[in-house]
């Protein structure tokens, strides 16, 4: 694990080097995703069962038979045992009652030439969330994906999520069931989203796609964008701990290795103000690391993209973590709240010792669907917003006409629009001769 000191004359230099990713996706999976989504919207339902079975191994005669119906979702909940259901329902419930302070209302109101002005926002009509399968299963994104969606009001929540050898997890169906998904299909890859995207025979097709995904969905997602939304194109997970020396360092060194277990490209940074923190952090890293489940990933990712940062003090530790602009970033220090003043960029902050990034991850409520890769200096968690759409309302009283034609027929004439001219002209009480 790299041994970083800010106040080197070279550090600059080896922050961009550490923070290197290559977020485009690779050109030949491009091409075959390019094919797929063009095998879908040719053939629908026939291509989505050929490559079902050639990736995944799962031979259905028909789309339908890939639909997973709402009794075996309840199935898989009562299979459960009561401590997972009881979990999942908290989790649940914690996660609708902070997204539901998220949901907007529609606005307006009347300016002083008698205009009615505002905004009408409802919801998305139909929304696709793509679960992951295979190796990994996760009911946490099945409820922090699904759960902000049905807050917001959306009428149809599609979830595709494909199952290897035909092998589903009771967990994530169990999740499904508990978010109220309104259709289930066992599709994933590219050829999932661009079912979702276009549509077949059977499955629907959707205004906006959200969920995370391997390589090929991500390529699959940018190629369909314009077609449907999208949440964002996710990179590698991430996690920035900034102590001051006044925690516990084991904290801190689990917090690293709950980041890193993720993937061998996950990146788990430490910042620190106190030397002596940082080299006890070291030492216990080695000491902990062989004796955890998935030491080997943890090496690999801490080795290959992870940190130890000394910063001389706050100011300059605040610069640092503003460049990262983390997708979580926690504040392990004695007083959070100067700390948070300087904070500009994150996905989500977890502020105080106790307040691990592991909570984000199942139980403290807000979506753990977040921006990564420095993203967060312009994005956002996936939030109830996400799943609401905006249109403008404008109603011009006569009088309000009056008052604005003028001016709107001089910007339009200087523009060499003159139907626009005319239009609010003969609005303002002059004829069109």
């Amino acid at each position: 694990m790299r041994e970083l000191d800010a106040t080197a004359p070279d550090f600059a230099s080896q922050l961009d080097d550490l923070l290197a990713w290559d977020m485009g996706i690779d050109s030949a999976v491009d091409v075959t995703v390019a094919q797929i989504i063009k095998r879908i919207r040719s053939n629908g339902d026939a291509e989505l069962l050929a490559l079902t079975r050639q990736f995944d191994n799962v031979d259905a005669a028909s789309a339908a038979e890939l639909e997973i119906q709402a009794d075996e979702l309840a199935a898989a909940w009562a299979r459960i045992d009561t401590a997972a259901q009881q979990a999942l329902t908290l989790a649940a419930q914690r996660i609708r009652l902070f997204h539901e302070r998220q949901r907007e209302d529609s606005w307006s109101f009347t300016d002083e030439l008698g205009c009615e002005l505002g905004q009408k926002i409802q919801p998305l009509d139909r929304v696709g969330v793509y679960v992951p399968g295979g190796r990994a299963a996760y009911p946490s994104s099945v409820l922090m994906t699904l759960i902000p969606a049905k807050v917001a009001g959306v009428q149809e929540v599609v979830v595709v999520s494909p199952t290897p050898n035909g092998e589903r997890n009771d967990m994530v169906l169990a999740a499904l069931h508990l978010a109220g998904a309104d259709r289930v299909f066992t599709v994933g890859g590219a050829q999932a989203v661009a079912a979702l995207a276009y549509g077949t025979q059977t499955l629907p097709r959707v205004d906006k796609i959200v969920g995370p995904g391997n390589a090929y969905v991500a390529a699959a997602k940018k190629q369909v964008f314009g077609q449907v939304g999208i949440d964002m194109i996710a990179g590698p997970s991430e996690v920035l701990v900034i102590a001051d020396g006044s925690t516990e360092v084991e904290w801190a060194v689990l917090d690293l290795f709950s980041q890193a277990e993720h993937d061998t490209s996950a990146q788990a940074i430490l910042l620190c103000t106190d030397r002596n923190f940082l080299d006890r952090a070291a030492k216990l890293i080695e000491s902990k690391l062989p004796a955890m489940q998935r030491s080997d990933i943890i090496r690999q990712s801490l080795e290959s993209r992870g940190a130890l940062i000394y910063c001389q003090d706050r100011e300059q530790a605040l610069t640092i973590a503003n460049r990262i602009a983390a997708e979580h970033l926690e504040l392990a220090v004695a007083e959070p709240q100067p700390w948070i003043a300087g904070l500009r960029h994150a996905g989500a902050i977890f502020i105080g010792p106790h307040t691990g990034e592991t909570f984000g991850d199942y139980m403290a409520g807000p979506s753990h669907v977040l921006p990564t890769f420095g993203t967060a200096r312009f994005a956002s968690p996936l939030g109830v917003y996400d799943f609401q759409k905006r249109s403008s309302m404008i109603q011009i009283s006569q009088q309000a006409a009056a008052a604005l034609a003028t001016q709107t027929d001089l910007l339009a004439t200087s523009e060499g629009l003159e139907a626009h001219a005319l239009a609010a002209r003969v609005r303002g009480g002059d004829s069109h001769k």
